[in-house]
C-alpha cells in the first residue's frame, strides 16, 4: 500500500469581503497517496480550484484558511512564507488553466522555464537550457532547439499547454496539480495530454490531484474521485464505483448531464438559405517590399448548401479553418467565391452593402464575456442593434423587444439593468443569444458556443437553442471542437483539415460510419470509453 503523500482534513477558506464572509470551502476532507492520481470535479463555483489553491497557499489576504493540510506529514497551513515558496516547485507543482494568462507574454519560452530551474536548482544558465530542452522533447515539443526561442502567442494551444507542463515538472516534483489542464483543447489534444501526463507521472513517480469538470476526462485517467459542490465534499470513492453506483443526486445528475437526443434531417425540399460555392480564404502572413507577399490560404475551395430549419455542425481541430469559414459565409472576413443569401448575390458586398442583412444573419462568440461590453448594462447591449437595424422604434418599443428576448432565454427580464460581471458563464451566453434573436434572424453563426461551460449548462444552452430553432424556423451553422454538442445538435456535419471538408453527411452517417481516418481519429478521442458512442 503506498504512503499518503499528502492529507487535507476539514479545510475551511473563507473570503472577508466588504459584503460578508463567503464560505468558498467547507469542511473539505481527502487524502492523496504516493504515486496516485485523485479527481476533483465538480461544477464551476464548486470550490475545486479555491481547493487546490489553498493546497499552493497562492489565495489572497482577504481569505481565511482554517483545518489541515498536511504534505508528508508537514501542515502547510502553518509553514512560514519561506518554506512554502520552497515547497512550491521543488515538491509541489500546478498547471493553471489557460496557459495564455500563466505564461509571461514578453518572454521566450525558453527563459521561462530556465528561470525555474534557476531559482529551485541554483543551476547555471548552460545546464538550465539544456534541462529545458530535455523537458520540450519530453512533453511532445516539436523541433524543441527552436521553440525554446518562441513567444507563447507563436503557440498553438496544445503547445502552451505542454510548456506549462514542462514548466511544472523542471524540478520533479512529488505532486503535480493540474487544474483544468484540457479545457478548450481540441478532443485529440486533450487526450495527447492525458497520455503524456500519465507518461510522466510513471517516469517521475508522482502523485496528481485532477481538478475538471468532464467526468469522460476522470474516468479514463484518475483511480478515485471526490465530488464537490458549493464548497462541501459530496461523495468520494473508486472512479471505477463513483461512476458504476453514485450513492448523491448531484454526483448522478453530472453523471447524466452529456448531451443527447438527435435532431431530424431537413428535407431536401427544404428551401436553400445560405450557398457558398469555391470559398477561398487567404491571410497575408508576411509582407516584402521585393517579390510577392507571402500569403496563407486557411479555407480552400469549399462549397456547402444551408437550408433554412437546418443545423449544419463543422468540426474539426484548431487551425482547421473552422471559424474563418463560418466568418467568410457571413461576408465577416474577405473570401474568394460565389456566395448568396436567399436570391442575394453578396459574394463581393461591402460593409456598407451588407449592412441591410445583418439583422437576419447573427453571430454568438465562444466568449461572451470578451463580446459583451462591460461599460453597458445587459438591457443596452441587447438593444445596440435595435438602434442600429430598427430605428424607426421608440424607446417604450425597444424595452419591450428587450424584455421578450430575455424571457426567450429564460432570464428575468429585471435584469436587463445588471452588467456582464454580475452573472455566470452559462447566462452572459444566454444573454448573448438574447442580444441576436431581438432582431429575428435567419440564419445564427454559432462559434464554439459551450466550449468553456460545465456539462450542466451546456445541456440547458442546448436545449434552449432546439427550442428557439423549432420555435421560429432558425438556421445554424454550429462551430464546435466538442463532438458530444455536434452530435446533439447537427443533423448535417462536416469535418474540417486544414482548411478542406474532408468528409460529409448527415450525423448519423458520420457519427455511426465515419469513412475517412481523420474522422476516426477525432471520434475516438472524443468517446473514449464511452460506449454510447457506438
Amino acid at each position: 500500500m503506498s504512503n499518503t503523500l499528502l492529507e487535507v482534513d476539514n479545510l475551511q477558506v473563507d473570503f472577508e469581503l466588504p459584503t460578508g464572509t463567503v464560505s468558498a470551502v467547507k469542511g473539505v476532507s481527502f487524502t492523496i497517496a504516493e504515486n496516485e492520481t485523485l479527481a476533483l470535479v465538480g461544477e464551476s463555483g464548486s470550490g475545486k480550484s479555491v481547493t487546490s489553491t489553498a493546497l499552493m497557499r497562492l489565495l489572497p489576504e482577504m481569505a481565511k484558511v482554517s483545518g489541515a493540510i498536511r504534505f508528508d506529514g508537514e501542515n502547510l497551513v502553518e509553514v512560514s512564507h519561506s518554506r512554502i515558496r520552497k515547497l512550491r516547485g521543488n515538491d509541489i507543482s500546478m498547471i493553471f488553466q489557460e496557459p495564455m494568462t500563466s505564461l509571461n507574454p514578453l518572454h521566450r519560452i525558453g527563459r521561462q522555464i530556465t528561470e525555474v530551474l534557476k531559482k529551485h536548482r541554483h543551476m547555471d544558465s548552460g545546464a538550465a537550457r539544456s534541462r529545458a530542452l530535455e523537458l520540450l522533447a519530453q512533453v511532445g515539443i516539436p523541433e524543441p532547439e527552436k521553440r525554446i526561442a518562441s513567444y507563447p502567442h507563436e503557440l498553438s494551444g496544445g503547445q502552451r499547454q505542454r510548456v506549462m507542463i514542462a514548466m511544472a515538472l523542471a524540478c520533479e516534483p512529488r505532486l503535480l496539480i493540474a487544474d483544468e489542464p484540457t479545457t478548450a483543447l481540441d478532443v485529440t489534444v486533450q487526450a495527447q495530454i492525458l497520455d503524456l501526463l500519465a507518461d510522466l507521472q510513471k517516469r517521475y513517480g508522482m502523485a496528481i490531484l485532477f481538478i475538471t469538470h468532464d467526468l469522460g476526462l476522470v474516468r479514463q485517467f484518475a483511480e478515485r474521485v471526490c465530488v464537490m459542490r458549493q464548497g462541501e465534499l459530496v461523495e468520494s470513492g473508486t472512479t471505477a464505483e463513483v461512476f458504476a453506483n453514485p450513492r448523491h443526486d448531484y454526483t448522478r445528475m453530472l453523471l447524466d448531464a452529456e448531451p443527447s437526443g438527435r435532431k431530424a434531417a431537413v428535407a431536401d425540399s427544404a428551401p436553400l438559405l445560405l450557398q457558398a460555392g469555391d470559398v477561398h480564404v487567404r491571410f497575408t502572413t508576411k509582407r516584402r517590399l521585393f517579390g510577392k507577399d507571402e500569403k496563407f490560404e486557411a479555407v480552400r475551395g469549399i462549397s456547402l448548401d444551408v437550408r433554412r430549419g437546418q443545423t449544419v455542425g463543422i468540426v474539426g481541430e484548431s487551425g482547421s479553418g473552422k471559424s474563418t469559414l463560418g466568418r467568410a459565409l457571413l461576408r465577416l472576413l474577405k473570401s474568394e467565391g460565389q456566395l448568396r443569401f436567399e436570391d442575394t448575390d453578396i459574394s463581393g458586398f461591402d460593409k456598407s452593402q451588407m449592412r441591410p442583412l445583418r439583422s437576419r444573419m447573427q453571430v454568438v462568440f465562444q466568449d461572451p464575456f470578451g463580446s459583451l461590453s462591460p461599460r453597458l448594462t445587459v438591457g443596452e447591449i441587447i438593444s445596440e442593434g435595435l438602434r442600429v437595424h430598427f430605428p424607426e422604434l421608440n424607446r417604450r418599443e425597444r424595452e419591450q423587444r428587450v424584455i421578450e428576448s430575455l424571457q426567450e432565454v429564460a432570464l428575468d427580464p429585471l435584469m436587463r439593468k445588471r452588467y456582464p460581471h454580475e452573472f455566470s458563464g452559462g447566462q452572459r451566453q444566454r444573454i448573448a443569444i438574447a442580444r441576436a434573436l431581438v432582431l429575428k434572424p435567419d440564419f445564427l453563426l454559432l462559434d464554439e458556443p459551450t466550449s468553456a461551460l460545465d456539462r450542466s449548462v451546456q445541456m440547458t444552452v442546448i436545449k434552449l437553442l432546439r427550442d428557439l430553432q423549432q420555435k421560429y424556423d432558425l438556421t445554424y451553422l454550429f462551430i464546435s471542437h466538442d463532438l458530444a454538442v455536434v452530435r446533439a445538435l447537427a443533423d448535417t456535419v462536416l469535418v474540417m483539415k486544414e482548411g478542406q471538408i474532408v468528409e460529409q453527411g448527415s450525423a448519423e452517417e458520420i457519427f455511426a460510419h465515419p469513412r475517412k481516418t481523420y474522422t476516426k481519429t477525432l471520434l475516438e478521442a472524443a468517446f473514449l470509453n464511452d460506449d454510447r458512442a457506438a
